[in-house]
């Protein structure tokens, strides 16, 4: 029966690809998980709010592909910027419940090939801001992107400053959306930088709190170790969410928005604040738990009512 292992290799065929595809495809969901996607969704919305409210009124004020270019680039930029994060703090990830299960962490990914990965991300991200829309933008993606690698990422594990450093840079992306419709950055730019700046100490305070045990163990310092950890929680997240809340009517006060937009903004804002002050008071999993599921929604419906209402 020559035939027979002829036959056997014809039928195994398929079954070998089918295997490669799989392995394929579970190599791309590890790429793309490098990526921070869940990060890089509200990064894409700042950048689009900058951009929305910076282009001019009446028709042809908001160009479709100016903002296509910049929302690539920047997700390129941010996709870069967190895979690089992964490599550089791959053996404090792998011990963390949270981030060891990471592609990079868990031995799914090879070292070196994360890191080029991230840095051609980077590269192509940054040149095509440069190119596709103006130098501005690609200055501020680039400063974001090396604040963030090498200021934020070495300072979590020397200072719980590590938060206020962080946020410059987290809170670039409305300013990277502006400077790419207007080649400029007014007031109304940092207004939107200022409030994705103190948005983001309530939301990581409540991250922070979940995974204290887990940053702890890495050799993380984003918590105070001794008796001022409880007062830090509680001005980071109460002082900083009321400080919000006159901060986010600001557009309506300079006329950029109406009626609609300060009523939304002004309950939105309170509700942020009555689940800030609920982790500043009770320092519990569970409420740290609703002010981050409050975090998330709140940052991106204020900024869609602003969109929505704009003058």
């Amino acid at each position: 029966m020559a035939s027979e292992p002829t036959i056997a290799v014809l039928n195994s065929a398929p079954a070998v690809r089918e295997c490669r595809s799989l392995r394929l495809y579970a190599a791309m969901c590890d790429y793309w998980a490098l990526t921070k996607p869940e990060v890089n969704f509200l990064i894409l919305i700042t950048t689009f709010v900058g951009f929305y409210l910076a282009s001019p009124a009446g028709p042809g004020g908001f160009r479709i592909l100016p903002v296509m270019n910049t929302l690539l680039a920047t997700l390129l930029v941010a996709g870069g910027a967190g895979t690089l994060n992964q490599f550089l703090e791959c053996s404090f990830d792998a011990q963390m419940r949270r981030t060891a299960r990471r592609p990079l962490a868990s031995g799914k990914l090879k070292a070196s090939r994360v890191l080029c990965f991230g840095i051609s991300l980077s590269l192509i991200g940054t040149v095509f801001l440069a190119l596709a829309v103006n130098v501005l933008a690609f200055l501020l993606a680039l400063g974001t992107l090396l604040s963030y690698l090498f200021l934020y990422t070495p300072l979590k594990r020397k200072t719980p400053l590590c938060i206020l450093v962080g946020a410059f840079p987290g809170a670039a992306p409305p300013l990277i959306g502006w400077a790419a419709a207007r080649g400029q950055l007014d007031r109304e730019a940092w207004v939107l930088y200022t409030m994705v700046f103190l948005w983001q100490f309530p939301h990581f305070m409540a991250i922070a709190w979940m995974y204290r045990e887990d940053y702890a163990r890495a050799g993380y310092l984003v918590l105070p170790v001794d008796e001022r950890r409880d007062r830090y929680v509680v001005w980071q997240s109460l002082a900083v969410s009321l400080a919000l809340v006159p901060l986010s009517l600001t557009p309506a006060i300079i006329g950029d928005a109406g009626l609609i937009y300060s009523v939304g903004a002004l309950m939105l804002g309170l509700i942020f604040f009555y689940y800030s002050a609920r982790l500043a008071v009770h320092r519990s999993n569970f409420a740290a738990r609703h002010l981050l599921a409050v975090s998330i929604v709140y940052l991106p419906t204020v900024f869609i009512l602003m969109i929505l209402n704009k003058k």
